[in-house]
């Protein structure tokens, strides 16, 4: 079982930068591919970013290939997610997940956190 809390979420201006983290509980963290998903207000959920466990293999969602940048320090049971040149439809919440496929399916990840706002402002 793992247990996800994210933070770093605030309102920031558009080109400005924010880094997000996602603590993980459990002593099993490394095992996990872990992702990124965000929800608009009035869209779906999507894929933002994943991390593969051991080699350390991302992904991104080509709206925020070059912008954003997501890693993982299993020492830390911590992954992060930085953003960066911020645009104001990035506006969402932001939610981490773990799961054991490295893909862009969030039906693929297993755990989820209760997510964090982030308010980017023109």
């Amino acid at each position: 079982q793992v247990q996800l809390v994210e933070s770093g979420g605030r309102p920031v201006q558009a080109g400005g930068s924010l880094r997000l983290s996602c603590a993980a509980s459990g002593r099993t963290f490394s095992r996990y591919v872990m992702g990124w998903f965000r929800q608009a207000p009035g869209k779906e959920r999507e894929f933002v970013a994943a991390i593969s466990r051991g080699d350390g293999s991302t992904s991104y969602a080509n709206s925020v290939k070059g912008r954003f940048t997501i890693s993982r320090d299993n020492a830390k049971n911590t992954v992060y997610l930085q953003m960066n040149s911020l645009k104001p439809e990035d506006t969402a919440v932001y939610y981490c997940a773990a799961g054991d496929l490295f893909t862009l399916r969030a039906e693929s990840y297993y755990y989820w956190g209760q997510g964090t706002q982030v308010t980017v402002s023109s």
